[in-house]
């Protein structure tokens, strides 16, 4: 990791909508957006988004948003349609992400081929100078922050808990929160995973054994 300013690193903001952590091993991803960072701004224009056939039917539940009906998944490419793109747009990016170690947890097992260089927690880096916080959700730091109109104006047809608009919050949320650290007149890529870097692993085979090997990060 090199000591270059955050703003100038490969970043991405990553969100997945999934079936939920009650499935486990068999929760499945319904959507996904990957919104590349510029100069520590989200670039929606070259952001990419997808709704995912999970394979089977998905009971209505509270998480899930009500646009993504059995009728729009049906007619979703599969995971295995758009698991190309996921690889090529994460490959050695720094992935930015709330909570990103749920997404990452979920996407490693589902596409382990993905291979990024870093995880960047906007939960973990709100905590950091908000430690006894109770409230750190998305939606309600967008509130704090008074980033709301800026994600409605960039992804004018989202909402919360759609995989785009969770992802852009993510990225205006990330130079927000970067200008709330106490002392902080520039930070380099090196301090930020310092503060909100999420440990990144993969699992290496050896014949029927296999470890936890850290990414070169």
């Amino acid at each position: 990791m090199t000591r270059q300013p955050w703003t100038t690193a490969p970043l991405v903001a990553l969100d997945l909508e999934g079936t939920g952590g009650q499935d486990r091993d068999h929760e499945q991803i319904l959507e996904i957006a990957i919104v590349p960072l510029t100069g520590g701004s989200p670039d929606v224009t070259a952001a990419w988004d997808s709704t995912v056939n999970p394979g089977r039917m998905v009971a209505p539940r509270p998480w899930i948003a009500r646009e993504l009906t059995g009728d729009i998944l049906f007619t979703a490419p599969t995971l295995d349609d758009i698991r190309a793109h996921i690889v090529d747009r994460l490959e050695r990016r720094i992935i930015v992400g709330h909570n990103i170690g749920v997404d990452w947890r979920l996407l490693h097992r589902l596409v382990p081929e993905a291979q990024p260089a870093a995880l960047i927690d906007t939960t973990r880096l709100y905590r950091h100078f908000h430690p006894t916080s109770q409230r750190w959700n998305l939606v309600r730091l967008l509130e704090k922050y008074a980033l709301n109109a800026q994600v409605a104006e960039l992804v004018p047809t989202g909402s919360p808990h759609r995989a785009l608009w969770d992802a852009v919050g993510a990225a205006l949320l990330l130079p927000s929160l970067i200008d709330d650290l106490p002392g902080t007149t520039s930070l380099t890529l090196e301090e930020l995973t310092a503060v909100a870097g999420v440990p990144l692993q993969r699992k290496v085979s050896r014949g029927a054994d296999s470890e936890q090997v850290a990414l070169d990060v």
